[in-house]
């Protein structure tokens, strides 16, 4: 700053009322000033910086897998809120394991961000619930809910609303045995969902058949595998997830079946894919960087405020060519047992 100075032929107290933004600063001081950062190639040391403002201007971001679109689209409508701000993001990855969530979270808190927003893969494990507690900082809880946790807000999706929407929509064009393929029954998004089938269907006298257990192709593929080998198929599917979506498609067209003609597929989040799907993909769909953003304005908010904020985004159903009227009679999946 004194070289800054120098060069401009001011005051090293005129050179950081200029880059400090400060407002009592005239258009002439301010060009003199940054024209000499120009010609010096000055660039700001934010290490000294945030020990003098007792702030390191980042925010944690831990998520399950940054390899799904979803969490991806998140963490960019986050940053850009976050950026905005004069605050960058520090990005970790549990990979879905229980036991990184408390890492990650322990290694975001000694790297002393100034806040996180946290969508853990086990909103129960008590290594992860010991390391929230253990936090000095505000945190925003993405889409999760942790019990005996209180976080300084939450942004989180109706996916109850969601559901009850696409199960009315079958049972209107008349399926009454519908199958679910969840994710993780830890985290909220699998329990909201799950609960509204029972609830929806319990309330239009439908059966419904829930398989719960991690959002990947390969849990996806393993339950259409067991949908189809069973006496009962459901003649529509609900599928929790875009992850989850590959397997069951694999597995739908390993046995030729054609939809909707064969079964009714509807499936939870939009995926970058979509559009070449045929015919084109019933979803039960949000709006993920609505999402992101509001969970950077919420910890932001925090930060500034310590006030709590806790946001509920709507999920809505779209029909499309994916669902139809349920076939007269099933048709028989290839090893199907009779």
């Amino acid at each position: 700053m004194r070289a800054v100075a120098s060069r401009a032929g001011v005051s090293v107290s005129s050179v950081s009322r200029v880059l400090s933004d400060h407002p009592d600063v005239s258009q002439q001081m301010r060009e003199q000033v940054m024209g000499a950062v120009s010609d010096l190639g000055y660039e700001r040391d934010f290490l000294a910086q945030s020990l003098r403002a007792g702030s390191t201007f980042t925010v944690g971001f831990l998520v399950s897998d940054i390899s799904n679109p979803l969490f991806s689209q998140m963490a960019v409508s986050a940053e850009s809120a976050l950026q905005r701000n004069g605050y960058a993001m520090l990005m970790a990855n549990s990979l879905g394991a229980s036991e990184q969530d408390a890492a990650q979270i322990q290694m975001l808190r000694r790297r002393r961000v100034d806040g996180l927003i946290v969508s853990v893969s086990d909103e129960g494990d008590p290594r992860m619930v010991a390391e929230l507690r253990r936090l000095d900082r505000p945190f925003i809880l993405l889409d999760r809910e942790v019990p005996g946790v209180e976080a300084a807000g939450a942004v989180l999706s109706d996916h109850a609303g969601g559901i009850i929407a696409a199960v009315r929509h079958l049972a209107g064009l008349g399926h009454r045995r519908i199958g679910f393929i969840g994710g993780s029954p830890q985290v909220r998004p699998t329990r909201e969902r799950s609960a509204a089938l029972y609830a929806v269907c319990a309330e239009l006298e439908l059966q419904a058949v829930v398989r719960s257990a991690a959002f990947t192709a390969e849990h996806g593929e393993r339950t259409v595998e067991e949908f189809l080998l069973s006496k009962n198929p459901p003649s529509a599917m609900i599928v929790g997830g875009n992850q989850i979506l590959v397997g069951a498609m694999r597995a739908a067209r390993r046995h030729g079946l054609r939809l909707p003609e064969d079964v009714s597929l509807v499936t939870c989040d939009e995926t970058v894919l979509s559009e070449f799907y045929s015919p084109p993909l019933a979803t039960i769909t949000r709006d993920v960087g609505l999402m992101g953003k509001e969970a950077g304005a919420g910890i932001l908010n925090a930060i500034a405020e310590g006030a709590p904020r806790r946001v509920l985004l709507p999920v809505v159903f779209e029909p499309n060519g994916s669902c139809a009227r349920p076939p007269v009679k099933p048709r028989a999946g290839k090893g199907r047992s009779s």
